[in-house]
């Protein structure tokens, strides 16, 4: 008899859309809210998760950013309507010193890649 379980990383996105202006580069646009966490499965069911992190990504310039976890979890309630856009804090100058975000697949990573490490597209 074997055992098939394992632990992995998932993003999930949250049922809350917005347009406000973007704190990034300035442009009207859309925020997306979305989660990525860890999880055990067993037999490739997901059993339990930890470590919940969530982010505001818009997607007129592909901008992420980190939120605060008791937002997050308002929001994953569904007991905020609408963030206010002093919420969405981007370090330094925006997406680029903090997250690169592939706009072929959409993947986002905070290291320094030059090509997307999911496509091998190159990182705008």
């Amino acid at each position: 008899m074997f055992f098939i379980m394992g632990i992995s990383q998932a993003e999930k996105k949250l049922p809350f859309d917005q347009l406000l202006i973007c704190p990034n580069c300035g442009r009207y646009g859309r925020v997306s809210i979305f989660m990525r966490y860890s999880y055990f499965m067993f037999f490739f069911l997901p059993l339990f998760r930890w470590d919940r992190h969530y982010y505001a990504r818009m997607e007129c310039c592909g901008a992420v950013c980190e939120l605060d976890p008791e937002l997050g979890k308002a929001i994953a309630k569904g007991e905020v309507p609408a963030v206010d856009p002093e919420q969405i804090r981007f370090s330094g100058g925006g997406a680029r010193s903090a997250f690169h975000v592939c706009l072929a697949c959409g993947y986002s990573t905070a290291e320094d890649f030059q090509y997307c490490p999911k496509c091998g597209r190159p990182l705008n």
